[in-house]
């Protein structure tokens, strides 16, 4: 998950309604990711959202139905910007790359907070671990995939690999670290996590 940044919608009218402006739209987005990294899902209100943004609450049934639609709309739109994965030309590139963005995520202080609570509120929320799945995880894997095919095109691994390990070597070590037990990196840390996760994928 990348640095939240209030997202950039273009200017729209709901049918029969006013044109839903664009500074208010990012009042709020940047009041929603601000809220949800100090209270957490459970605990948001789209009350406090609104008074956060300068807004009335008004303004964000105008558009988003729900919390969770509000919550899964903003959360994909900065998703959807920080999916794309690096076409280095090598593997080690790539994956150096897929690590370096996923660090510098990780370290902002919003996403710090914002994933580790909305992991563990999809523990207790089967509605939005799917609309997370969906909306998260999928577009983030499915990219990833297509840096592995790359590297077998390129002859860098067999196609046989096990793509799914893959995935979970690329992302899992650097979470653990930086979202779960937050312990500190050497300067070379990415360099020499990298040599790592290419050694077991191609092991």
């Amino acid at each position: 998950m990348s640095s939240p940044t209030a997202p950039q919608p273009p200017e729209r009218r709901l049918p029969g309604g006013p044109v839903l402006q664009d500074s208010v739209t990012d009042a709020i987005a940047t009041a929603f990711f601000e809220e949800l990294a100090q209270v957490g899902y459970a605990k948001l209100s789209l009350e406090a959202v609104a008074k956060r943004a300068g807004a009335g609450k008004a303004a964000i049934y105008r558009r988003w139905p729900s919390k969770l639609a509000m919550t899964i709309a903003l959360i994909s739109q900065v998703v959807s910007s920080a999916v794309e994965i690096s076409d280095s030309g090598t593997l080690r590139g790539d994956v150096l790359a897929f690590v370096t963005d996923a660090a510098a995520a990780l370290r902002h202080r919003l996403p710090a907070r914002i994933a580790p609570d909305l992991l563990a509120e999809s523990t207790r929320n089967p509605e939005l671990a799917q609309a997370l799945l969906a909306a998260v995880r999928d577009p983030r894997r499915a990219r990833a995939v297509g840096m592995l095919e790359r590297a077998i095109e390129r002859g860098e691994l067999p196609a046989d690999v096990d793509r799914d390990l893959a995935l979970d070597l690329l992302a899992g070590p650097l979470y653990w670290r930086l979202a779960v037990v937050h312990a500190p990196t050497a300067p070379d840390y990415l360099d020499r996590l990298t040599d790592k996760i290419l050694a077991a994928i191609i092991a």
